[in-house]
């Protein structure tokens, strides 16, 4: 993982939560931990985003039209982290 990764992982730990962090730098993090995107095939297919990490399944709601996840994401996004055994 490089060092803009680390970064990023870093402050979707920190505290307080915060909501300036952007999706597409999300999914990039989820990659580089060797997360799989799983395509969804229903209405809202387009902006739900559902991932699995170490036998761990994540769904979140990626943010439009502004590219910032809100601190409800973010809190979700550092669970799902976690429970698949990534902190930084």
């Amino acid at each position: 993982m490089n060092s803009k990764r680390k970064k990023i992982l870093a402050a979707i730990f920190e505290e307080p939560t915060r909501s300036n962090i952007k999706w597409p730098d999300i999914e990039s993090l989820f990659k580089a931990c060797g997360a799989e995107s799983i395509k969804l095939k229903s209405k809202t297919g387009g902006s739900r985003k559902r991932f699995k990490l170490n036998n761990v399944k994540g769904f979140f709601h990626r943010p439009h039209p502004k590219k910032e996840a809100d601190k409800g994401c973010v809190e979700d996004v550092r669970l799902f982290l976690e429970r698949a055994g990534i902190k930084p």
